[in-house]
């Protein structure tokens, strides 16, 4: 969420920032609101100081044993007006927060202009593709060749975009799962976390995905629950509606969960393999960080999320994601695109891990506050998030870029001791 205060002083870079996103919004309510609010509280403050001042001259009247009947259905009058007034600030209060919280984050000055993913830059690429001589396959073909992925069946169980892993499927999704959780911890100095996996109104809203996002979100019939849409949710409001010592900054958190989206929108899109589902598993990592750190503690949160893949050895690229394509709360984003040699023919970068900067955009929602030493005002963090990896889609680049001419996996190296030494995936018949 902006602040008020940086929206009125600010408001031609607020307005431009919002034009860059290819989004139109009226102030023009906002600052109408803001006048009611100023003129309320004017008000309040000189009632509230009539009526003290008059308290004074009512003791001294009673005092002397003069009547002071008057004054006190005078001040009754006053107090029913303070009354009146407060109940019309907290409302007009509310329609500013109301407000305040449907703005998009303005994007960073390094952020390129664009209207979609077409007009993303390119910052950077790691390894080559490998040359294959014979036809590559999709994923989802060679996964239900050899008996690890059943999506028919997973149909049955619940519906379409839902996998079912089966024998070494399920097993390279957990050696997975381990091994992202393991480098972030032992290499990267992240703290794990098991989170939960179901979240409140006001968690959802801290992180930005309500009150906008809802129809993409799974909401518990009954309760005013959510399932979570990534772990990023959960762990950035560890510390919501604290005030933490900086001594704690950065806070550095990683945690593995299935995530969980309605993909609302996206319908004939991805439809086959594992790239876009309902349910799927993710390694998140989230970050806490004083302001002044929070772009160079995003260039390692890259790095970290590009480690993976390189330990992988999986061909990448690198990014920046323009003005039209950035999510909601960031204000810089990294998006990494793994190589998947079985898709569109042809072969396609597909995004693995997004890496965003979100400043105090989100601390600000969920009340995240950190105090420097010595100084008695705190301040908002920065926050943040960056997939660190999508697990499925891992999975997905794992089979097509691991495939052998006789429908076999190869699995690379460094998930070998995961795999308890196992080298290749055959049938599982």
């Amino acid at each position: 969420m902006l602040d008020l205060k940086y929206v009125k002083n600010n408001l031609g870079i607020v307005k431009t920032g919002i034009k860059k996103r290819r989004a139109n919004i009226d102030f023009t309510s906002l600052l109408d609101n803001d006048e009611k609010r100023k003129d309320r509280l004017l008000k309040i403050e000189d009632l509230r100081h009539k009526r003290n001042v008059v308290s004074d001259d009512i003791a001294k009247l009673k005092k002397s044993g003069q009547d002071a009947a008057s004054l006190i259905e005078q001040m009754r009058e006053v107090s029913e007006t303070i009354k009146k007034l407060d109940k019309e600030l907290s409302t007009i209060e509310e329609a500013i927060h109301n407000f305040l919280i449907t703005i998009p984050n303005i994007p960073h000055e390094d952020v390129p202009l664009g209207s979609d993913d077409t007009e993303n830059r390119l910052e950077k690429t790691h390894g080559e593709p490998k040359k294959f001589d014979f036809k590559v396959k999709a994923h989802w073909e060679l996964g239900e060749n050899l008996g690890i992925l059943d999506f028919t069946r997973a149909a049955k169980i619940t519906g379409a975009r839902f996998p079912l892993y089966l024998g070494n499927g399920a097993r390279l999704e957990r050696a997975l799962i381990n091994f992202m959780l393991d480098i972030h911890i032992s290499q990267h100095g992240y703290t794990e976390t098991l989170p939960p996996f179901i979240v409140n109104r006001a968690t959802m809203t801290g992180t930005g995905q309500l009150p906008k996002f809802e129809e993409d979100l799974f909401k518990l019939e009954g309760w005013d629950y959510y399932l979570i849409p990534t772990s990023e949710v959960p762990m950035t409001n560890i510390y919501a509606n604290e005030i933490i010592d900086e001594s704690m900054l950065p806070c550095k958190f990683t945690a593995y969960t299935p995530c969980f989206r309605s993909e609302a929108g996206s319908y004939g899109r991805d439809t086959r393999g594992l790239i876009r589902q309902h349910q799927f598993n993710k390694v998140e990592m989230v970050k806490l960080t004083t302001p002044e750190t929070s772009f160079d503690e995003l260039e390692s949160l890259l790095a970290n999320a590009e480690k993976i893949l390189q330990l992988l050895e999986l061909p990448y690229q690198v990014v920046t994601l323009c003005t039209g394509d950035l999510g909601f709360s960031a204000t810089k984003t990294y998006d990494i695109e793994v190589w998947m040699p079985g898709q569109d023919d042809q072969g396609k970068y597909r995004e693995i891990s997004s890496c965003s900067n979100c400043l105090d955009f989100q601390a600000r929602r969920a009340g995240i506050r950190f105090r420097r030493k010595d100084k008695k005002k705190p301040e908002y963090v920065h926050t943040l998030n960056g997939s660190g990896l999508a697990v499925g889609r891992t999975f997905a680049a794992i089979l097509e870029n691991y495939q052998q001419a006789d429908g076999s996996i190869i699995i690379p190296d460094a998930l070998v001791s995961y795999m308890g030494g196992q080298k290749v995936i055959v049938h599982d018949a």
